[in-house]
């Protein structure tokens, strides 16, 4: 069993960042693949980015590459996710999750421990 809590949501400018945080329970963290994903209002929740146990293997949705970064700290237990130059289409709760395969995945039917989610709000 893994807890998954994410924060570091709010409201911000458009071209304003945002540093979401998502800390995981237990002392298995660093053999967790993970991932973020985003849901807007009437939308299906999509893919944002990805990261492999050890950090150094990530993926990014085309429309945040260049602009977010995924990061991990398997001490902390937490996976992060730096937004920069964001925009009002960025708006929606985001989530983060434990991806459930052995091969890495970005699809979101191989993931699972969902946590809350935290909203983040771009104004323009």
């Amino acid at each position: 069993q893994v807890q998954l809590v994410e924060s570091g949501g709010g409201l911000v400018q458009a071209g304003g960042s945002l540093r979401l945080s998502c800390t995981a329970s237990g002392r298995t963290f660093s053999s967790l693949a993970m991932g973020w994903f985003r849901q807007a209002p009437r939308k299906e929740r999509e893919f944002v980015a990805a990261i492999r146990r050890s950090g150094g293997l990530t993926a990014y949705a085309d429309s945040v590459k260049g602009r977010f970064t995924i990061s991990r700290d398997n001490v902390k237990n937490t996976v992060y996710l730096q937004m920069n130059s964001l925009k009002p289409e960025d708006t929606a709760v985001y989530y983060c999750a434990v991806d459930q395969t052995a091969w890495g995945s970005t699809l979101l039917r191989d993931f699972t421990s969902w946590g809350q989610g935290t909203q983040v709000t771009v104004s323009s």
